[in-house]
């Protein structure tokens, strides 16, 4: 069990929590989840004891083992990997260090005999005879090749170094695992084998991510961090976003009562409170108007922006987009060839492929950024798009522009105050619309490309992973404006709830041609046709 009592954490004058008191329990896995800025990594390093709370106490269970996901890529990189791995079990690590020291010494004792004995008891009830192996399995289950274990963790890449460390923190089945955003660089079928993990995990989980299918996949609860305080609700996260928004509407709903009364009472008191023979009628009215008391609705840190994209320059024909033969080969590999397909109005399709430079590489054609390719497509006349790339770099570095003033490059009505409007309802208001385009986050500058995409009002939208550094809210108000887009949709994602939400037709991409399906993203994940075609598109076995 892990609990945390009077738990405050104050930086000067801002309160980040307040008097927290909250307790996790065995076989639960708690998704902790609140707005930018409302503390839900800070959480995690007051719990790891990687931060020190103002007030409080963190408080764990005689004799339980922590494990949490490493942010620091390169604390290891020295190390070989699957050391790496079972450095995860710190205990088990040093008893094994241990009793190879005392092995290694020429002049070995009898009293280093008996602390051997001793060690080796340890060593087989932590299971240590199977470390090697556990460490291996886990690592392979993660996408790392065997022919990896050994090289040190500086010779592997940036994704591979994330599940390495993911693989760390799973391993030897930890009391408390504390893990943020660990689907980060994780294709879909790797995040798929660690949701079955967690779900099968009868341990106490923590876990931050912006991945709404994951989160409901693998969680029982859901830590809700607002109001400077942490709440706990039963149930996965789109059990709780349901619910809250119900609440939500429930209670604007009977203060909209209780104004429109109050709206009644105050024209009925204006219009007959001169009038002598009403006059009573008049103060019976005002009393009644004192004791209505508005349900205040306190304000969450929770902020949606207004992603709508309904606003197009015009409607689309019935020509939309036709592809012939299309290929593309980079640096001597082929990434896709003699793809041919059209693509109907209205249609909201899944661009996939085993490899993400193949998906990124088809939108830079379409978008006219790549002309070295073989075959031809052809936009139909009625067809404005516009795309969103995975890397938006070149839209903001170089560019000495305040918001408003990039803004306005996209926008045809220049006056300020609509374009402040606009941005405000993106989340970017007051002194923030003055900040200069080049000191954005990552989450801003999707924000800020959003905002372009709408005012260019195209009605074919292309969208490169478009949830890349989007938090939840804004992540869920992308997926609902996306769903209700009355135009064509071309898009790429590792978010699976938007993939399933607002696909209707699936085109992967593949070295020995085109997988296109009109069916939903689970359904063609789920079509065992389609894996046995896949095999065969890629030349081996994808899961």
């Amino acid at each position: 069990m892990l609990s945390v009592s009077n738990l405050s954490l104050r930086y000067g004058k801002r309160v980040l929590f307040e008097d927290v008191n909250v307790r996790f329990t065995e076989g639960n896995c708690y998704g902790v989840i609140g707005a930018n800025g409302a503390g839900k990594s800070t959480f995690l390093k007051i719990l790891s004891g990687e931060i020190d709370p103002t007030t409080g106490a963190v408080e764990i269970s005689k004799d339980q083992r922590m494990s949490v996901l490493k942010q620091n890529h390169h604390e290891f990189d020295e190390i070989p990997v699957l050391e790496t791995v079972i450095r995860g079990n710190d205990k088990l690590f040093a008893v094994m260090q241990e009793k190879d020291a005392l092995y290694a010494k020429e002049d070995f004792t009898e009293e280093d005999g008996i602390k051997a004995g001793e060690l080796e008891g340890i060593f087989g009830e932590m299971e240590g005879w199977n470390a090697e192996s556990d460490a291996a399995t886990l690592l392979s289950n993660l996408g790392i090749k065997e022919d990896l274990h050994y090289k040190q963790l500086k010779e592997l890449d940036g994704n591979q170094k994330v599940r390495v460390l993911l693989a760390q923190a799973l391993f030897g089945n930890p009391d408390i695992l504390l893990l943020d955003e660990p689907t980060n660089d994780l294709d879909l079928e790797t995040i798929s084998w660690l949701e079955n993990f967690l779900a099968d995990y009868d341990k106490v989980v923590l876990v931050v991510s912006h991945d709404r299918h994951f989160l409901d996949a693998v969680c029982t609860h859901v830590a809700d961090i607002d109001f400077g305080k942490i709440t706990i609700f039963t149930g996965n996260y789109s059990f709780w976003y349901e619910s809250s928004q119900l609440m939500l509407k429930q209670r604007a709903d009977a203060n909209k009562k209780a104004e429109d009364k109050i709206a009644e009472l105050k024209e009925f008191i204006a219009r007959f409170s001169a009038n002598a023979s009403k006059s009573k009628q008049a103060t019976s009215r005002k009393k009644a108007l004192d004791k209505i008391k508005l349900d205040e609705m306190r304000p969450s840190n929770r902020k949606y922006p207004a992603i709508l994209f309904n606003n197009q320059i015009r409607e689309a024909g019935d020509q939309i987009l036709e592809v012939k033969n299309l290929s593309k080969t980079l640096h001597g590999e082929v990434l896709f060839k003699n793809i041919s397909f059209d693509i109907k109005r209205g249609q909201k399709v899944a661009i996939v492929s085993h490899n993400s430079l193949a998906t990124t590489a088809f939108y830079q054609m379409l978008a006219g950024e790549d002309t070295d390719f073989g075959g031809l497509y052809k936009w139909g006349v009625t067809i404005t798009p516009t795309y969103l790339p995975n890397d938006n770099s070149e839209f903001f570095v170089g560019k000495d522009l305040n918001l408003i003033d990039w803004l306005r490059q996209y926008s045809e009505e220049k006056d300020e105050t609509f374009i402040r409007g606009f941005l405000g309802r993106m989340l970017f208001s007051g002194e923030e619309t003055l900040k200069k385009c080049t000191v954005l986050s990552g989450g801003e500058k999707v924000r800020c490309m959003l905002s372009r995409m709408m005012m260019l009002k195209g009605n074919l939208l292309m969208m490169d992973e478009p949830t890349n550094h989007l938090d939840l809210e804004s992540i869920t108000a992308l997926n609902n404006g996306m769903k209700d887009f009355k135009g064509t949709i071309l898009f790429t994602t590792r978010d699976h709830e938007l993939a399933q939400t607002v696909a209707d037709r699936i085109l992967e991409l593949t070295p020995n041609g085109l997988i296109d399906r009109e069916m939903s993203f689970d359904d063609y994940r789920e079509d065992t046709r389609v894996a046995q075609l896949r095999s065969e598109m890629y030349g081996e076995v994808v899961s």
